[in-house]
Parts: structure tokens; sequence; C-alpha cells
């Protein structure tokens, strides 16, 4: 969890102005160094109001007693926490650690979560467009490839294709390719899913008894041959996950030769898309001019808002990775990815990016069934949640007879995700002292149930200036950015939030910085310097800049921002420069263009792009050049090994003119 700032002003007045904002950037997901803070037996909970016992506590040495930080209310531990002095009582994970692990239920896996590849027991589903041309199909077809013989040999796949028609292939007849073809136009009849689940077809197979039958399927895929705009071409992409799914769900049953029928949940589906779904179930019209558009593609973006959910439901997350120019209508497909906890990707092409994110995708460790609980200091409200999740159902969480917590139903539990918390306070803040605890329940691929939870404490101030020192500069400028592209749904929103940024500036100079004698300006106080150039970029910058063409990567790039990690959400904001020096070396520079030097190589890090730019004096020497080049590429691969959407690293040179 990373706190906007590390004091609390006491003062509500000060504190709650919207401008700056209090909050918290907290990430379920990532993971925690395993050791003493992994406690394998039940937690001890508050029983008033839920809080769990943590390094706060009060503890009675004589009766193990301990008392809650939020309600003050006294909990009996059941005589575990009875010790001789306040060092003893600290061998308890719990009452000695920030951030503590319960194993519910079994036993966490030795390789978790280091060395664990998720592909080993997440079955996935591979959904391929058929009505691609020749040039994409080509690229896709080795992204494909590769991908397959990246799997683990246990890892259990299935393939689908969709055009005008789903093409669901069958592994049962050994080395030999073969599909049952259905129609795309409507829904399958719950009569022929049966029939084919109950069927003697093999739809999920190990890629250690299919693998030559996959790379069959992928080299027979052939360009489309009709003349028809991409736009214009049949996708029936809903009936394909409708079939999807329906074998996810299926019975399961292992025969004899290790080749595995069905998974019943837990998978993961890749879309490999290149245009918009326009046939079938969940489809829009070709043309936006439509008499009837606006209508029907609600009624789209509810059906796949309604698939996604039912997916989730089954565990199931989809991923949609989409590839060429052919808009694939965003809001529509959105829904569907976002429900399910999956995420929708834009490429330009189907080849390196493409490949690595098909292959980062299938490899995210994700945990199901998550809810994230927010308790804070009484003092303190949550006023808005910005993340990949829900409100959660009252029958989804525990009750305790004064919970005043705030509860989200996570859609997947993800490294790379994160929650931007805004909070208020709802007077002046009298103790010395401010509570926030963080859990988060899931289960994790092995169906280990884990409660993580997180407890921060932080002191309270009267001094602003003492409050503007301890603020975050970096945390509060992507908690903005969040509340910001919250808003920004479109085009003309963008316009009107770049207004917004600028009014948000200079309040915040009004409110916490000096007046200029004789003049009517504000300086903004020096603790907060960075903060109008990080969101100067965020004006400038891709998410609510006009360098972006089409609307479909403006809503791509802003659902990806509003849910990615503090660490993603930074570079998408501002981004980070890198000068390659001489030995090898690489200096961090402010992300100008006069550090653009002819005679330099530099790297721009922008989140979802990192470009690397050689100057023409650099560029004209051969041999000093390719190996800038190289040491340039190889530390942009280093800084993204893990990140998702893996970027697209682009070389280039440009001979700066003077203006």
């Amino acid at each position: 969890a990373l706190s906007l700032q590390l004091k609390v002003l006491k003062h509500k007045k000060l504190v709650n102005i919207s401008s700056l904002g209090f909050g918290a950037l907290v990430s379920p997901g990532r993971e925690i160094t395993p050791g003493p803070q992994i406690v394998e037996r039940d937690p001890h909970r508050c029983q008033s109001c839920g809080a769990y016992a943590n390094l706060y506590c009060e503890v009675l040495l004589g009766s193990g007693q301990w008392q809650c930080v939020f309600c003050k209310k006294l909990n009996s531990s059941g005589g575990e926490y009875i010790a001789p002095s306040r060092e003893a009582v600290r061998r308890w994970p719990e009452l000695s650690s920030l951030a503590i692990d319960y194993v519910l239920n079994g036993t966490m896996h030795p390789l978790f979560p280091q060395a664990f590849d998720s592909r080993t027991t997440t079955p996935i589903f591979i959904i391929i467009d058929e009505c691609l041309d020749e040039g994409h199909l080509q690229y896709l077809q080795g992204s494909l490839h590769a991908f397959i013989d990246s799997l683990p040999p246990t890892t259990r796949v299935g393939i689908i294709s969709y055009g005008r028609t789903v093409s669901v292939y069958d592994f049962s007849e050994g080395s030999t390719a073969s599909a049952d073809v259905l129609p795309g136009g409507r829904s399958p009849t719950q009569e022929f899913l049966k029939a084919m689940i109950n069927g003697t077809g093999i739809y999920l197979s190990p890629v250690r008894a299919s693998l030559p039958v996959a790379h069959t399927i992928f080299s027979s895929l052939r360009p489309y041959r009709q003349k028809l705009p991409e736009a214009s071409r049949d996708r029936c992409l809903g009936t394909a996950l409708e079939v999807a799914l329906a074998i996810i769900q299926g019975p399961s049953a292992e025969l004899s030769h290790g080749i595995i029928k069905r998974p019943g949940g837990n998978c993961r589906i890749l879309v490999c898309a290149g245009g918009p779904n326009t046939y079938g179930p969940g489809s829009v019209p070709y043309s936006f001019s439509h008499p009837n558009y606006s209508y029907l593609e609600k009624t789209a973006i509810k059906w796949m808002e309604h698939l996604g959910h039912e997916a989730q439901r089954h565990n199931t997350v989809v991923d949609i990775l989409c590839a060429g120019t052919c808009p694939i209508r965003a809001s529509v497909l959105q829904p569907l990815a976002k429900c399910s906890g999956g995420v929708l990707v834009l490429h330009d092409d189907f080849g390196e990016a493409f490949g690595v994110n098909l292959q980062r995708a299938s490899s995210r460790v994700a945990g199901s069934h998550g809810l994230f609980e927010i308790r804070c200091s009484d003092d303190i409200l949550v006023t808005q949640i910005i993340g990949p999740g829900k409100e959660a159902p009252i029958d989804a969480r525990e009750t305790f007879k004064n919970d005043s917590s705030t509860c989200i139903q996570m859609l997947s539990v993800e490294e790379t995700q994160s929650f931007a918390v805004s909070m208020e306070t709802r007077c002046d803040i009298k103790s010395d002292y401010v509570f926030f605890q963080f859990a988060i329940r899931f289960s994790t691929v092995f169906q280990v149930e884990i409660s993580r939870v997180i407890t921060i404490r932080l002191p309270t101030v009267d001094s602003v200036s003492t409050y503007l020192e301890s603020i975050q500069e970096d945390v509060a400028s992507v908690l903005i950015a969040k509340r910001t592209l919250l808003h920004a749904k479109c085009a003309s929103d963008a316009v009107d939030m770049r207004l917004t940024i600028d009014e948000r500036v200079k309040d915040i100079a009004f409110k916490f910085g000096s007046h200029l004698s004789e003049l009517k300006l504000y300086r903004l106080p020096k603790e907060l310097s960075s903060l109008p150039e990080n969101l100067f970029h965020l004006k400038r910058g891709p998410l609510l800049g006009s360098i972006i063409g089409h609307e479909d990567e403006r809503s791509t790039l802003r659902d990806i921002f509003l849910n990615a990690s503090f660490d993603l959400s930074l570079r998408l904001l501002a981004p980070r420069c890198l000068m390659h020096c001489e030995g090898g070396t690489f200096e961090e520079l402010p992300a100008y263009d006069l550090a653009m030097q002819s005679n330099a190589a530099v790297i721009l890090d922008h989140g979802t792009d990192v470009f690397i730019w050689l100057g023409t004096e650099l560029a004209a020497q051969e041999g000093r050049s390719e190996a800038a080049l190289a040491a340039c590429r190889t530390l942009a691969e280093e800084l993204t090994e893990t990140r998702f959407p893996a970027p697209r690293i682009l070389s280039f040179k440009v001979c700066l003119v003077p203006s």
C-alpha cells in the first residue's frame, strides 16, 4: 500500500481539499517476502468490527486479550497471546509485521509464488479470428507457433476459430486436425452443447499430446478471400465465446492416454481479434451510419457484460488481444474483458509485441474469489475506489455487529493491478495517529484460501509544512490522474479534463502556496515542485492529450491505466528518460527534449511504448551506434521484462532542426 502522504493533517478543511486529495494506492496481489509473515491458521479478528489483530494492538499479558485499534473493544485470543513480556508478544507474526498472509486451508505451495508457472494448472483456450488479410495472418501464425511452443507440456489447450461460423478443433483424432463447425449467427442451443460436450470429441488437451496437431491447425489457417472491407466481414466472436465457456463448464473426464477432456473452471481465454464482432450474439452493425446503431450498440454492450460476468462466475478470465488497423469497437469488447477480470490490448500488428503479450497473458498468476476490505479510524471516510472490482454483495462477506468497512469484490487478483482509494476526514482529528487496514481474501490457483492483511499507522500533525513535506508527489500525481481519467470517457471529455487539471493546479497553489506580493499570483509550495510537471505530462501525453488518433486506442489505454499498478501507472503518466553513457552505463535525466543531443542515445519509457532515439552524429558512427543501440535495447527489455501489457520497443533517429 502506498499512501499519498506519510502524515495526516488534523484540520478537516485543509486535508479535504479535493484538488490535492487524500488517499492511497493499494496493490492487493503484489507479493510480500515469504517467511515469518506467512501464518497457517485462522486470524484473530475483532468480534465487534471485524478488524484483524495487528502490531499496533495493545495486548494484556496476563489474559492474552487484545484491544482493537479501530473500535477499542477488548477481544479474546483464546489464551494464545499470554506472554511474560511485551517483547515476547512480538513472536507472533501478526503482532510484529505490517503485512501478513494467513493460509486458511491447505498448505502454502513450496513454489508459490516466485517460481510457479500458472499455465501448468490453468487451461488456455485460444480463439482466433479467421477474417484476416494475408499479411496480418502470417504474423499471427508466427506468434501462435511460438506461443504454443512456449507452453509447459502439461498445459491444457483448446483452439477455436471464428468467422461466419465457429470451428471447434477436436484433438481426439490423434495426429489429424479436425473441427466441429457450427453456425455463428445465433447462440448454440443447450441440446447441441450438451451433445458436443458429452460426445467423443476432445476439445482441451495437454500440449505434450496435442503440439503437432496445434501446429497443423495454425498452419492451415487461410487469409480472408472475399473482397470486403475489414469492418464489413462477418465475425461471430460472441458464439465462439459461448462455446468455449460451455466446454469449460462441462464435466471433467480423463482418458487413459493422458488427454484431459474438460477442466471444470479456472481457465483463461485468449482472443486474437483483427476486427469487431459483427455477426451473431453481441454483435454491432458494420457501419456507424446504421439507423439503429446506438440501440444495437447498447444491446451488444449489455450482452458482453453478461457474458463477462458469466465467465467470472466460472473462474474464467477473458483477455482480448487485438491487432491491425480495423477499429474493433472497444466500447463493446471492453465490458467483456473487464467483467471477467481480463484486459483488452491493442497492437499495431500480430508481430513481436503481440506474441510477447500472448505469452505474458497466459502466464499471469491470478487468484480468484477476491474480496478487498478497507477499514479506517472513525475519523476517516472512504469516498471513492477506482480499480478492477465492484461493490461486494452483502452475502459475499462476513458480518460483524459494528462493521463499517468498505468491501469490494475483485474480478481477479493479480500483481499488476492496483486500487486508488480516495478518503476524507469526517471532522478535525484529535488523536495522535490514524489507522488503516487493508484485507484481501482470495483463492490461489492451487485452491488455497489466503487472507492478506496490511495494517498502517500514520501520525497526525498540525503543521501544514510538515504535512506537505510528507506528501509523496509521484503517488499524489497517480491518484489525481486516476480520478481525472475516470471522467474522460471520450475525446470531448478529455478536453474538459485538461481544463480541470489547470484549475486543480491553480487551486493547490492558492490553498497551500505563497502569495506573490503586488501580483495576483501564487507560487506552489516547494514540497510539491514535481507535481505540476507530472500533470503537464498527463495533459500532453496519450492519456488526455491529442497524440492518439482513434477513440479505441484512447479508451483501451484509459482502461489499462485505471486498473494498473503504481509503477506502470507512473510510467504511463510521466515518461522516464535514460541516456546511454560511455562504458555502457545509463544516466537518468529529466524528460526534456534537451536530452536529445546529436551524439547521444536516449531511452524514453512511456509504459506501453519504449522509444530508443539515436542522435544523427552518433548514428553516423556505425560501430559505436550499433553498440549503443544494443545496450539501449537490452536495458529496455530488462526494464519491461515482467510488464503487462508488454510495450512496443521502437528505435529511430531524428535530426533536430532549431526553430
